[in-house]
């Protein structure tokens, strides 16, 4: 422990962001550097418990409780207190492969789970990390991994955060990997999902380039199941991991869906980061929001990634439609105890810039989209909506209930559908005849991520779902040691 009375001496101070009237001007990151004495005051109010919640990483009801890596919180946070930096990264990199990944965009179910969050704010853990990471990187001690060759042959396919985590821990072990991934560049959705702003691209670069530099060889522009088939990997590998992802988006079954102008977020924001990166936008290959009326249907980081977007375009307005009731604005004990994900009201950046920029959040709660009404060139003009209250059924499930009298109609020019993500897509698991689960997912058991086919496994939102970016970093940690095991008797990973 630090400090032993760090936690009563020292108040919580979040780290600082640009103004929202700066930001919204360009699309550079938004967070700014602490001061390392300030770092080290918080570091200072981690009260290294007992049972450390933090670094638990289990499920409470459906939700992450503390962080999937298990990062050795407290170990860095005292370390960082007595100003051993270099030895505060090391701990940190003992469990995390990609600090400056988590530290920009996890949620931080580590600070959910603090201890000290039970009765005042928690350690500023997620500021601590990137704090760390930063100052390894301007001190060179972010070196790429290298270790005696095997001589096994190893193809990820996806170079999202599972792909690129089990990459990192296969080769530090002195594998040859080879990554496939379909877009141009690497980095999956931390590369074209994620905004700018929000993860800039020349951090994912700066990482890649390590990679890279450690032997890792990446195929892009290069669909598996299309412009090579996904056997032809299982013939000439020793092994294959697949981690392509949930990529199929949910769609919105209702009149108008098809209408121009209604897109799916991710496309969106893809076009976007593309165009930002090959020109700086001035190819005109994006959808533009430019004095455009925008309806976001949905919640959740997406949506949020849309707002924001949305507002560098110039658009005229922005509207975001939830489903769901608006949560409350601290924990409520009795259904959501500690150390459950706190369910409150968040106000991220994208509705920050809106409330400054409009004076109100776009958010809309309890909101369901009825139609989409187009113009006679099949243009999207309106967006119909009527709202809802949550009642439970004969059965006791909640369902939807339509309010009388409430329906509305909301000017629209582009309609951006974020409502998550349903599964794998198709292509490699009917080639491979894999076995999936009742949610479409490759089926393969949690710490052991072997397939039904030989040789072939499966790790990230690919076989888990959906989930957040900390999860398929570990899932492509203990994917690359179940592997190794597969491949040489046993592992040290």
């Amino acid at each position: 422990m630090g400090k032993a009375t760090g936690f009563l001496e020292f108040e919580r101070i979040n780290p600082k962001k640009r103004s929202p009237e700066d930001r919204m001007l360009d699309w550079d990151e938004m967070r700014l550097p602490q001061d390392p004495e300030v770092v080290k005051t918080q570091g200072a109010r981690c009260m290294n418990c007992g049972v450390p919640f933090c670094q638990g990483g289990v499920l409470l009801n459906g939700m992450a409780s503390g962080c999937p890596l298990h990062n050795l919180i407290p170990e860095w946070n005292e370390l960082v207190y007595k100003g051993q930096w270099e030895e505060a990264y090391k701990r940190l990199t003992r469990t995390s492969p990609f600090p400056e990944f988590t530290s920009r965009v996890c949620p931080a179910p580590c600070e959910g789970a603090c201890t000290e969050g039970y009765i005042m704010d928690p350690v500023t853990i997620n500021s601590i990390e990137y704090e760390i990471i930063e100052k390894a990187f301007a001190e060179g001690w972010v070196l790429p991994k290298k270790a005696q060759k095997t001589g096994k042959k190893i193809a990820i396919v996806g170079s999202g955060p599972a792909g690129l985590s089990a990459a990192y821990y296969l080769k530090a072990v002195g594998h040859d990997v080879t990554v496939y991934e379909r877009s141009d560049r690497a980095g999956g959705l931390m590369m074209y999902g994620i905004p700018n702003m929000k993860l800039e691209k020349q951090v994912v670069e700066r990482r890649l380039d390590l990679m890279k530099a450690s032997g890792i060889q990446f195929m892009l522009n290069t669909e598996v199941g299309k412009d090579i088939p996904a056997q032809e990997l299982v013939n000439g590998y020793d092994a294959v991991i697949l981690c392509a992802g949930a990529t199929k988006a949910r769609g919105l079954e209702v009149e108008g869906k098809d209408l121009k102008g209604v897109y799916y977020a991710v496309d969106f924001l893809k076009a976007n980061t593309k165009s930002l990166l090959d020109s700086k936008l001035k190819d005109g290959s994006y959808i533009s929001a430019k004095d455009k009326d925008v309806i976001i249907i949905g919640g959740g980081d997406t949506g949020t990634d849309c707002v924001a977007t949305s507002l560098r375009h110039g658009c005229k307005s922005v509207h975001q439609f939830e489903i769901m009731p608006e949560p409350p604005e601290k924990r409520r004990e009795e259904t959501n105890p500690w150390p459950e994900w706190p369910l409150k009201l968040k106000v991220d950046y994208g509705q920050e810039e809106a409330i400054n920029l409009y004076g109100r959040d776009p958010r809309n709660y309890l909101i369901s989209t009825k139609k989409i009404v187009g113009n006679e060139q099949g243009e999207v003009k309106e967006v119909h909506t009527v709202e809802i209250n949550w009642v439970k059924n004969a059965s006791g499930r909640m369902i939807p209930q339509e309010v009388p009298g409430s329906e509305k109609v909301w000017k629209a020019d582009l309609v951006l559908l974020a409502m998550g993500f349903l599964g794998p897509e198709d292509t490699i698991p009917n080639e491979l005849k894999l076995e999936r689960d009742f949610r479409s997912n490759i089926k393969a058991d949690y710490e052991v991520f072997e397939t039904n086919v030989e040789k072939v496994f499966a790790a990230g939102d690919m076989r888990r779902g959906q989930s957040l970016i900390v999860w398929a970093i570990q899932e492509g940690k203990l994917a690359a040691r179940e592997v190794d095991k597969y491949l040489m008797g046993k592992s040290v990973l």
